[in-house]
């Protein structure tokens, strides 16, 4: 009779988890001995880092990923990436030991005293079974609950004597639907309201990208010949930024976002929720005039928002069937506009001509991962996407996700035999929440380039600073810090720039060096506005 542990591995095996990030510690030990051969254990220094890694491979490949941290505490180190896995919608598995059954109930150390609470609300499923016996079983349905539509993290808690306890019957692996349906008499109401509007605009999110319909977009918008924008707040983009009909990211506030699509009689929002605002701007959620229709595959996202017509179902899917239903329009498709080229800074080098840099020297088929929250904006005109799972960020706000999901889409590049470069764009804030993701990606030797946008503060929050006229805040400002020796120290080389006539260089050699390679660039740390 297999063992729990041995039938575990065996049903993981069937499921394709056979890749585990994680961080062990005692409790999780037990489960671990003996770890198949065929399995690969990625090591990342802390929980977080180990959550974010997980996260961009499964959004990378489309597949769950099965991620193993420490209880208790620990998994209280992986909240914030947990909360990011859950707005970008990866399917991730979280698994994290627990105290012995014999001493539950005496809270010994390291108990995790609420196992199903700990990572709420950002888990779609949290489970500690009742038997050892059933800790195969509440895989396949972690599995199932990860995969179904809106994909998203589920958490297992398992306590560390099961896994020597015999298993009467190693469970059937299953499978389970992870696209909604989408057909003419479900968008027949939209479908009709698109043939009637004059000026119909799309608002596009990543779950198009996520549910495999960003050609299909495209051809929903040409058919429209309308305007496309962003959904405020996407960590992946849905539709091509080089595309003439691409106008940019809505801004992430409710007064600013109505007035940004007024003129439009009918708003399309597709694979995003209905909005993301932060901060508070109020005024009217609509243009005066407009209707809004919402296509999303997440009860909770068309119920928590706040105006339009709901339509569940698939997002990819319903830019095919919208494509097909609709006629062609006549009118010839807009000219592309020319790419914004900044002024070369004679001495400071700004955050635009950096990302101008890059974009001039990157291979096009590269893959950008970024986390420099404060020049976001610039960051999208100068790096614009133009593929599909192409751009990775979170959706959450939490910082400290970019650098270690870097590492996670090298990996995902890697197994998957597309090699393409990864560039990873990260400020110097949120590089330090999770700079030990450095070390992970030496040991694998993944060809990254780290790009750290070194201006010395917090500069987000001064912006919000100044939108929320809070002067003399504490704490924004980041003095004394040295990337090339902290990545020095992880095993990376690195190199620092300060100067605009070196950067078209230094960002080269780092583009075409084979190992994770760290690019320290101090920048202009002017304060853009928020909005």
């Amino acid at each position: 009779m297999p063992t729990v542990r041995e039938a575990f591995f065996e049903v993981a095996r069937g499921l394709g988890l056979t890749t585990v990030f994680g961080n062990p510690g005692s409790t999780e030990e037990p489960f671990l001995k003996d770890f198949p051969t065929d399995f690969r254990y990625v090591l990342a220094l802390q929980e977080s880092p180990a959550v974010a890694m997980a996260d961009a491979y499964a959004q990378r490949t489309g597949r769950p990923a099965l991620v193993n941290l420490h209880t208790a505490a620990g998994m209280g180190n992986a909240v914030g990436n947990i909360a990011s896995a859950w707005y970008n919608r990866a399917p991730l598995i979280l698994t994290a030991g627990q105290q012995t059954r014999e001493m539950l109930l005496l809270e010994p150390y390291l108990t995790n005293v609420h196992p199903q609470l700990v990572a709420q609300p950002f888990v779609k499923w949290a489970y500690e079974p009742a038997r050892a016996e059933d800790v195969p079983a509440a895989l396949v349905r972690a599995y199932a609950a990860a995969v179904l539509p809106p994909a998203g993290p589920v958490f297992l808690s398992i306590p560390m004597d099961d896994g020597d306890q015999p298993c009467p019957r190693i469970p059937l692996t299953r499978r389970v639907s992870d696209r909604l349906p989408a057909d003419r008499d479900t968008l027949a109401e939209l479908i009709a309201a698109l043939t009637a509007a004059q000026s119909p605009v799309l608002v596009i999110g990543g779950a198009v990208d996520q549910a495999g319909g960003w050609d299909d977009a495209v051809e929903l918008a040409e058919r429209l010949r309308c305007a496309v924008w962003a959904a405020p707040g996407e960590g992946r983009p849905g539709f091509p930024e080089t595309h003439p009909l691409y106008q940019g990211t809505l801004p992430p506030a409710i007064d600013p976002l109505a007035r940004t699509l007024s003129g439009h009689d009918l708003i399309v929002v597709i694979g995003a929720p209905v909005f993301r605002y932060y901060p508070f701007v109020p005024g009217d959620y609509l243009p005066a005039g407009a209707q809004l229709f919402h296509i999303t595959d997440d009860p909770s996202e068309a119920a928590r928002a706040p105006v339009g017509t709901a339509v569940l179902a698939d997002p990819g899917r319903s830019c095919a069937v919208l494509a097909a239903a609709l006629p062609p329009a006549r009118q010839p498709l807009p000219t592309v506009r020319p790419a914004l080229v900044p002024n070369q800074p004679d001495a400071r080098i700004t955050p635009e001509w950096l990302y101008h840099t890059i974009q001039d020297c990157r291979p096009k088929d590269s893959v950008i991962v970024q986390e420099s929250l404060s020049t976001m904006r610039q960051l999208r005109q100068q790096i614009p996407t133009d593929r599909p799972r192409s751009f990775f960020s979170m959706s959450s706000g939490v910082l400290g996700y970019g650098l270690p999901a870097a590492v996670g889409v090298a990996l995902a590049e890697r197994d998957e035999g597309t090699h393409r470069k990864v560039i990873c764009i990260v400020g110097d804030g949120a590089a330090n929440y999770v700079i030990q993701g450095l070390w992970t990606a030496a040991q694998h030797n993944l060809p990254i380039l780290f790009v750290i946008v070194r201006n010395g503060a917090y500069n987000i929050l001064k912006s919000f600073a100044d939108l929320l006229d809070t002067p003399d805040v504490p704490g924004l400002d980041l003095p004394g810090l040295d990337f090339v020796a902290l990545a020095q120290g992880y095993g990376c080389n690195a190199e620092r720039v300060t100067s605009p006539d070196d950067l078209y260089g230094v960002i080269k050699r780092g583009i075409d060096y084979k190992r994770p390679h760290l690019v320290e660039v101090q920048v202009d740390a002017t304060v853009p506005p928020l909005i």
